[in-house]
């Protein structure tokens, strides 16, 4: 986003990228479909970044949800809104519209160059690259580092370059695991018998220290190590955040949300007669399979002997994470480039002429289309920085200037 940006100023742009080919990351998360953005109003929209929505908020003023849609169109990709306010192309697919992007930005004179893994800067300033052919040296007027964040190594998100922003004396805050799966102690029953099975229609609060409470609906996964999906990544950043202050997080499962306590007190009162408590559960609570396991998992024999706790149990089952899954596995990170390191133009005041975009930067936003649009959002910003710093330290500009 920031070559578009920049090449259609006139710039003459290098896009220098350490994979074999660009957009890897980019092509995985369209690989269930690509969910671009988010329909939501813009109040809840901006809260989804949490304690960086000041931050945030100030790029998605120039390039929110909507002109993210009219650059798709303008590349020929129809977008449409799904049932839960996601924004998806007609096709569903992050291909076509990267070849488009890709076919656009050559004909604007873009170069790219893969297998190009920067190696930080040399004595006098220049970039420093790894390439097949050995070590590259590379002057330029101006940088954008979109490096990425920690997650997905294998794609090229790898935090390679913390180390080498740390020794220009530029603030970064620990990369750390979000959108991520948890680590919970399964019974070997349960992880041998359930891994792998969705836990469907439940509800979950979490009470931070603070008091506030998270509520979501939706399904999880049950996995070898803990659990994961949707609805755990939706709550990932306060349950990570709670580990790291208390060493444990306690997540709340209502396991049947169709029906209140009261009611499902009355239901399990019923006499059971011949019924063993699995047909028990099964007949007044709708709880089966996975669900009844989790159930067994935490409750204690007079809990289930009494009609009034295992109601109680079964609307509030508590869930005891023990860590986040490893960053490597998350779907992306937190923690990254500090904003005190950054200007207004996300130009590092360490380094003028240095700006940094996407998920380098300390935020977060969920998945649903958020974490995509402020990326986008984020390049459009540093690449207007760098143009308004241009013009300050080269008013008049007698040639197209090299960008990197």
């Amino acid at each position: 986003m920031a070559a578009e940006v920049l090449s259609k100023a006139g710039l003459r742009v290098d896009v220098y990228d350490a994979m074999p080919s660009v957009a890897r990351k980019f092509l995985l998360a369209g690989r269930g479909g690509l969910n671009l953005t988010h329909a939501e109003a813009p109040g809840p929209f901006l809260a989804r970044y949490g304690a960086r929505r000041a931050e945030v908020g100030r790029w998605l003023a120039e390039f929110g949800p909507q002109q993210l849609r009219d650059w798709a169109h303008g590349l020929g990709i129809e977008t449409f809104v799904g049932s839960s306010g996601r924004v998806f192309p007609q096709e569903m697919k992050a291909a076509p519209l990267l070849r488009a992007w890709l076919h656009r930005l050559r004909g604007a004179g873009v170069s790219f160059h893969a297998r190009h893994r920067w190696l930080g800067w040399d004595a006098a300033g220049s970039l420093r690259f790894a390439t097949p052919a050995g070590e590259l040296k590379v002057g330029a007027g101006a940088t954008v580092l979109a490096l990425g964040g920690g997650s997905w190594a294998r794609l090229g998100s790898d935090g390679a370059w913390v180390p080498l922003l740390k020794a220009r004396g530029v603030a970064v805050q620990a990369l750390r695991p979000a959108n991520c799966g948890f680590d919970v102690a399964w019974s070997e029953h349960l992880r041998l018998r359930f891994a792998g099975t969705p836990v469907k229609t439940v509800s979950t609060s979490f009470i931070a220290e603070d008091g506030s409470v998270t509520r979501q609906d939706g399904e999880f996964l049950i996995t070898q190590h803990g659990v994961e999906g949707s609805l755990i990544y939706a709550l990932s950043a306060p349950l990570r955040d709670c580990i790291e202050a208390s060493g444990s997080a306690v997540l709340h499962l209502d396991l049947a949300p169709g029906r209140d306590l009261a009611r499902l007190t009355r239901d399990l009162a019923q006499p059971r007669g011949r019924d063993s408590l699995s047909n028990h559960l099964r007949r007044r609570a709708g709880l089966a399979g996975v669900k009844a396991a989790l159930l067994h998992e935490s409750a204690a024999p007079d809990d289930l002997a009494t009609p009034e706790r295992l109601a109680a149990l079964i609307k509030a089952l508590p869930l005891r994470l023990a860590s986040p899954r490893p960053l490597d596995e998350a779907i992306s990170s937190a923690g990254g480039v500090d904003f005190t390191a950054l200007d207004g133009n996300l130009m590092l005041q360490a380094l003028p002429g240095t700006f940094c975009a996407g998920e380098m930067l300390d935020w977060e936003a969920p998945t649903g289309g958020y974490l995509l649009t402020a990326c986008f959002a984020s390049g459009h910003a540093a690449a207007q920085g760098l143009l308004r710093w241009l013009a300050r330290v080269q008013p008049v500009k007698a040639e197209p200037h090299p960008v990197r």
